[in-house]
Parts: C-alpha cells; sequence; structure tokens
C-alpha cells in the first residue's frame, strides 16, 4: 500500500486524485489517523492522510506529521509521500523543511527528492528554479499570495532557510539521459552530503523517470505532480454515486484563479459575497442569515447551486484585512459553521475552493474519510465525505489556485 502526508486537505485530494488516474483505489483520512479511521482500508492500494499544517505552528505541525508517519507505517506503507504545494508556498521558517526533516527522522531514509512539479497544472522545474506557466514563481501570482508571498523562484533556496541539511539540484539533462543515470547521481549526492535533492521536471515524462528512480525510496517529497509519474494499473475505477440533495459553492480562496471562477459563476448562480464585518459583530447571526438566503433561492429553483464567497475581485482582500487582520480565520470559522448547517437543510453536494477553507469545511461536517471519485481537471476530483454520525455528502475540496474557470457551474455534470 502506498501511503502520503499532505500538509492541507486540498493538496490530499489532489495527491489522491493523481493516484487515482492511475488506477489506485485511494482513500483520504483526515486528521491523524485513529484506529477506527483506518478500518476498512485495508483493500484500498493507498491512502494519504490530509492534515492541516501548511501554516500551522512548525512544533504542531512536526508532532502531526510524525504521528501520521506511524499511523502509515502501521498500514504496512513502505514509502512516505511528503505532499505540499506545488508552488512550494512558505515562510522562511517553514513549515516545509521542518515537516520533511521529522519525516527523515520517522522513515529512516538518509535522503529525498524535492519535487513540486506539476506540469499538467502548469507547474514545472528548470535549471532548479520553479515556474508557474511561463513565469517564475517569484514573478507569478503567487508573488501577492496574502498569506506567504513568495520572494524567489529557486527551490533550493527558499528550502535552505528551513532546514539545516544540505540541499543539492539535479538538471533536467540527468533526468533525460534515464532513471539509472537519475538513481546513480541522486546516490553520489547522498554519499557527498546532501539530504535534500531538488530535481529538475518539465513533463509528465521527466515525472516517470523520478518515479521511477525512487521506486524504493523511503521518503519522496513534492506536489502532488510525481504521483502521475507511476504506471497505470490498467484498472478503470468507476464514478463515485451521487448524493441526491441540493448544491452549493463554498469560495473562501483569494486566489486569482478562484477570482476568475467566482466571476464566471455569478452570471450564473445566485450569489452572496460574505460580510467580514458582519460576521465579526455576529458569527451565529450570520450564519443564519445564509443559511435562510440559500433556503430561499432553492425554494426557487431546487437544482441550482447558491455561491457563497468571500473575494471576487482583488481589492476584496485589502477591504477585509481594513476589518481585521485575522478576516481569512474570521471566513473560515463562518464555513465551517455554516457547511453543517447547509447540510442539515439537504445540500449534499458542496464545491469548496481553497485549502484552508477546505479544511474548515471538512471539520466543520466531521468527516473522517474521503473516497475519492472522478477526477474534473488537474488536481480536482469528486469525493464521498464519510460523516461520523451523518449521511454522506460529496465534495470538491480543490486548491485556490486549480480547478477550470467554468468549475462553480460545470462540475455538477460529472457528478450526475
Amino acid at each position: 500500500m502506498r501511503g502520503a502526508i499532505a500538509d492541507d486537505f486540498t493538496g490530499a485530494t489532489d495527491l489522491a486524485g493523481n493516484w487515482r488516474a492511475r488506477g489506485l483505489r485511494t482513500a483520504v483520512v483526515l486528521g491523524v489517523p485513529t484506529a477506527e479511521d483506518l478500518a476498512g482500508l485495508a483493500d484500498h492500494d493507498a491512502v494519504v492522510v490530509a492534515l492541516k499544517i501548511r501554516s500551522a505552528p512548525a512544533d504542531v505541525a512536526v508532532a502531526q506529521a510524525r504521528e501520521a508517519a506511524r499511523a502509515l507505517a502501521g498500514l504496512g506503507c513502505t514509502q512516505v509521500y511528503d505532499k505540499y504545494c506545488s508552488t512550494f508556498d512558505s515562510t522562511p521558517e517553514g513549515n516545509i523543511g521542518p515537516i520533511a526533516d521529522a519525516l527523515l527522522e520517522e522513515t529512516g531514509a538518509r535522503s529525498a527528492v524535492v519535487v513540486p512539479a506539476f506540469p499538467d497544472a502548469g507547474r514545472t522545474v528548470y535549471q532548479g528554479h520553479l515556474f508557474v506557466g511561463s513565469d517564475p514563481l517569484d514573478r507569478s501570482p503567487m508573488k501577492d499570495h496574502p498569506l506567504n508571498p513568495m520572494w524567489d523562484s529557486r527551490v533550493a533556496d527558499l528550502l535552505r532557510p528551513q532546514t539545516a541539511h544540505p540541499v543539492a539540484e539535479v538538471p533536467v539533462g540527468v533526468v533525460h539521459t534515464g532513471e539509472d543515470a537519475l538513481r546513480a547521481e541522486l546516490a553520489r549526492l547522498e554519499e557527498s552530503g546532501a539530504r535534500y535533492v531538488v530535481v529538475d521536471a518539465l513533463d509528465n515524462d521527466d515525472l516517470a523517470v523520478i518515479a521511477r528512480a525512487t521506486a524504493d525510496a523511503r521518503l519522496v517529497t513534492g506536489g502532488s505532480g510525481l504521483a502521475l509519474g507511476l504506471p497505470p494499473t490498467g484498472r478503470t475505477l468507476g464514478p463515485i454515486t451521487a448524493v441526491p440533495g441540493r448544491r452549493a459553492v463554498l469560495a473562501g480562496s483569494a486566489s486569482r484563479a478562484t477570482q476568475a471562477q467566482v466571476q464566471a459563476a455569478r452570471e450564473h448562480l445566485p450569489h452572496v459575497k460574505v460580510d467580514v464585518a458582519a460576521v465579526l459583530a455576529d458569527p451565529a447571526g450570520q450564519v443564519d442569515s445564509l443559511l435562510a438566503w440559500a433556503q430561499e433561492r432553492w425554494a426557487e429553483a431546487p437544482d441550482r447551486p447558491v455561491l457563497v464567497y468571500s473575494v471576487g475581485e482583488p481589492d476584496d482582500v485589502a477591504r477585509g484585512r481594513a476589518v481585521t487582520a485575522d478576516a481569512s480565520a474570521v471566513v473560515e470559522g463562518l464555513f465551517a459553521a455554516l457547511a453543517p448547517r447547509l447540510a442539515d437543510a439537504g445540500a449534499t453536494q458542496l464545491v469548496v475552493a481553497g485549502g484552508e477553507t477546505s479544511g474548515s469545511v471538512a471539520h466543520g461536517l466531521d468527516v473522517a474519510v474521503l473516497e475519492v471519485g472522478q477526477l474534473l481537471s488537474p488536481g480536482v476530483s469528486w469525493l464521498t465525505g464519510r460523516r461520523r454520525g451523518a449521511d454522506d455528502v460529496n465534495l470538491v475540496l480543490k486548491s485556490g489556485n486549480f480547478g477550470t474557470v467554468d468549475l462553480f457551474t460545470t462540475a455538477w455534470e460529472e457528478l450526475g
């Protein structure tokens, strides 16, 4: 069985969707796994542990990652896939480095590759530099990320301040020579003292070479793209079953991609923007108000999704921060409280945008395990959420930067 630890919930479903696309029956466990959470997963090919540790205090993040690694070892996983965002977004202190350091110790690995590349989503690494589309990371929209603005594009330079271990690089020319040459170079660098090795990758063929060269590694680190380097099993997995009910989109991401998705959806869906000041003044009252608004819209058109969003234009970020520096936390808290109320009112199909928002919604719904379904676009899949003590729900938990511009209006077509 394959095992992975993801530093946020959308990253976990992103990776799980890519594994499923290779024919692996994959489940996502939300939070540090308990014995009850892991029960019934023995027939799966892969398990991803979804943690909310990307922006958590480093000591908390490291402790949870260690617990998750031990749980995966107990399932019989011999390799741990340390999954972080393909844009490597992190502060200079972490948490990518501290988590990877802890997993080196837990797995007993002497070194690990660093592969943020995800070419299908426009993320490539060339000469050690991470690109988003044709732009170096620090010239892409990530330079203005509201939580982790990126100041450099060289992955090794981003990682070095976060770890005491040496970081090396392997250029794409070695990758193109083939898996044997790459395996030999990784071994040479390990013998010379390197503990992390950033490997160039321009396309999925490069990822396949890296995956084969590291097939026996105890630890690999990267975005979800590396999962696409696995050879397909040849097995075709059917779609997950749609849970009949109402539909809603909860968009808490401030990314440019989500803003474009919100703008496109507003032309077709009933929509309302979160009022940060009102939520701060009366959180419960705003949940009641938004629930009543959604129920009125469903009464008019039962099958039409409703859209609740926090950022539709770039200026909305500044407006929220003008109210409180913790505007993002206020929004997350609102969605965590709103989601179960919507579910109680019959909403069984939810599309959620934003890694932190997805984590908050999943916690609010008390989802324990996600079964991964059909892929909508790179990094975006339909899921069935198994709730503790409540009926199942269908979910899309997507990173703010992922998904087609029309996702909020077309996702439902793939669910049936």
